[in-house]
């Protein structure tokens, strides 16, 4: 754990000239904005994501079995479907999880289902599918687990997931208002930083940083509070709602905000009928042509039942 002192920060993503440039949905969102301040307590966080190592150690302590090995409930799954959508078959609920798939010829870039792939057997212990394996990827991220498999783990460990806050304040490592943990320059082929997608997303991956999928936990340079995996490798949950106003929110308090909790229910208007957590960081899939989500002010966000191969977690201790 690293101790991530008091202090003040500006919350919040600005346009930098160079990002105009990039495609709209690449650039910060509405949703960044407005800036506001925050003030935070000092408290501890995770060195680098939950690796598979430190997460067998859970579910060896404790029999655990995560969301994505358990079959869903058809009871469970009509809520959350859009009005009007007829119901799954029952064959159709068998223990899976996302996993990326790549495209074998061009697609459009608003059509995430073109690379998505619900996989049967896809969880944590078995990545990509029956047959693989985490033998040799036991510092890496643990992947393919939902919100609530990383609060069951905060919680074993008397911990509890970052807040919104929290994660970005730690991520800026002290310095604020930069485009990135390591500063306004934007990344390079020649000089990888950080493992996101090189190349053309999402057909070909040119491997410029060593990797296709998730990678060492401290494969690439820490940041200024000695903190891995800040941006790029996997997404990170975090305990507040997802609210696609909830900067807005904030905007009349006066001075800075201390301490904040996020908002007390979720809302996204491009999903209004599903609930959902924010996530945080980027990761390995993300190229400035379609995401640029390892900037520290960028916000995404997802289901809290749902569960991917890019997605994963740290945790914090507060000190009350």
């Amino acid at each position: 754990m690293v101790w991530i002192p008091a202090g003040t920060f500006t919350m919040g993503g600005t346009e930098k000239d160079f990002m105009l440039n990039w495609p709209r949905f690449a650039r910060s969102r509405d949703d960044e904005r407005p800036l506001h301040s925050v003030t935070l307590s000092g408290f501890w966080i995770s060195e680098t994501p939950v690796t598979n190592r430190q997460f067998k150690a859970f579910v060896d302590a404790t029999a655990y079995i995560t969301t994505a090995e358990k079959a869903p409930k058809l009871e469970d799954i009509i809520p959350l479907l859009p009005p009007g959508t007829p119901p799954p078959p029952k064959e159709a609920l068998t223990p899976a999880s996302l996993l990326f798939n790549p495209p074998e010829q061009f697609v459009a870039l608003n059509n995430p289902l073109a690379w998505w792939q619900w996989k049967k057997g896809a969880n944590w212990k078995n990545p990509e599918g029956p047959g693989s394996s985490i033998d040799n990827r036991w510092d890496h991220p643990v992947v393919h687990v939902s919100y609530f498999d990383a609060l069951a783990y905060a919680k074993w460990k008397g911990m509890s997931l970052p807040t919104e806050a929290q994660w970005e304040y730690a991520a800026r490592g002290g310095e604020d208002q930069l485009a990135f943990t390591w500063g306004n320059n934007p990344i390079s082929e020649s000089e990888p930083r950080i493992n996101i997608w090189q190349g053309t997303f999402p057909n070909n991956n040119t491997l410029a940083d060593g990797y296709f999928n998730t990678s060492p936990v401290k494969a690439f340079p820490k940041n200024n509070y000695g903190l891995y995996d800040m941006a790029g490798n996997v997404w990170e949950w975090v305990a507040d709602w997802y609210h696609v106003d909830a900067y807005a929110q904030r905007a009349n308090t006066d001075g800075a905000i201390l301490n904040p909790k996020g908002p007390t229910e979720s809302f996204d208007p491009q999903e209004p009928h599903l609930a959902k957590r924010v996530i945080r960081g980027g990761s390995f899939l993300c190229n400035d042509s379609y995401c640029s989500g390892y900037r520290p002010a960028a916000r995404m966000k997802n289901s809290p039942d749902t569960s991917t191969s890019h997605t994963g977690f740290r945790v914090v201790k507060n000190i009350n």
